[in-house]
């Protein structure tokens, strides 16, 4: 089976976590152990999310004021580099007979899409009131609600293309274990049709960059792993409920934030309704079970409901 495995941010460093090399090594380590479960037969595509790493590493171009600060496409390579490495040093520990490539992976956006005048994305760590304003009133960052603190925002253009799929698609021919994709992809674009490509400051949404790569792969399955065991309805409240099967139809119906389970549930509905295959959204413990069907949101093609 070909399976596009979204591992996100907060999968790799959970909430309220100092974004540590230590915390981040021991979630990497929990990752590889479950995602070796599921290699042994499969083609295996792993993305990953870099909002908590790209953040602070913003924050420490920022604080060097001798040179201007690297944009965010440059930082979200070095995301990319970052956890790609420590992903394929711990899986390639657990899978020593499995080769194993880390790629950096542009992905084309449109300059003119709305989300460059509408930044939702969030990156960086948790900000009370006070730090939030201060940080905004220095560096001019937006930022906005998340949870019950506040965090920085930016653009989050939808990924049209990817630049250099053939690649993913030989290493998986010759039986890698690829790891692609990282942070959403490197955001590019032209300035005019057929033009050169260059960086673009955005940080492209992992869940609809990795529905687009499964898309394109022919995955049989894409699964977004996340810090929760399934899509909710009412998260938070008292009367919150776990949605363990649901359609496209009956998905697109339901509010989910923007900033978190929005895209997660536009992904799986795109990828399904494109494909008529299955998405999973759930906790990456489950991972096995997810596969099975017995665990997370199994989101399918079939209308028959949510429940």
């Amino acid at each position: 089976m070909k399976i596009v495995v979204a591992l996100g941010g907060n999968a790799l460093l959970r909430r309220g976590e100092m974004p540590s090399s230590g915390n981040q090594l021991a979630n990497i380590r929990r990752a590889a152990a479950q995602l070796a479960r599921i290699a042994p037969g499969n083609d295996l595509v792993l993305t990953h999310g870099n909002g908590p790493q790209i953040g602070l590493l913003a924050l420490q171009s920022a604080a060097y004021r001798s040179v201007q600060s690297y944009p965010l496409d440059v930082l979200g390579a070095q995301t990319d580099g970052m956890i790609g490495y420590l992903l394929e040093q711990e899986l390639g520990n657990l899978l020593p007979n499995r080769p194993i490539a880390t790629l950096m992976s542009r992905v084309e956006v449109d300059l003119a899409d709305p989300a460059f005048g509408l930044p939702t994305k969030p990156i960086g760590p948790v900000y009370d009131v006070e730090q939030a304003e201060a940080i905004r009133r220095e560096q001019g960052w937006p930022m906005a609600r998340d949870g019950d603190g506040f965090r920085r925002v930016v653009a989050s253009p939808t990924p049209r293309s990817f630049v250099g799929l053939q690649s993913i698609r030989w290493l998986l021919s010759h039986g890698a274990l690829v790891i692609a994709a990282g942070g959403g992809g490197i955001p590019v674009s032209r300035a005019a049709p057929g033009g050169e490509l260059h960086g673009v400051e955005a940080v492209i949404d992992k869940d609809l960059c990795s529905s687009l790569l499964a898309r394109e792969l022919g995955a049989d399955c894409l699964v977004i792993a996340t810090d929760v065991d399934a899509v909710y309805v009412d998260f938070g409240l008292p009367t919150q409920r776990a949605l363990r099967r649901a359609s496209p139809a009956t998905l697109s119906h339901r509010n989910f934030p923007v900033g978190s389970m929005g895209p997660k549930v536009e992904a799986a509905n795109s990828f399904v309704r494109m494909t008529q295959r299955r998405a999973v959204i759930g906790s990456l413990d489950h991972i096995e079970a997810m596969l099975r069907g017995e665990a997370g949101t199994q989101i399918t093609p079939e209308d028959a409901g949510a429940s």
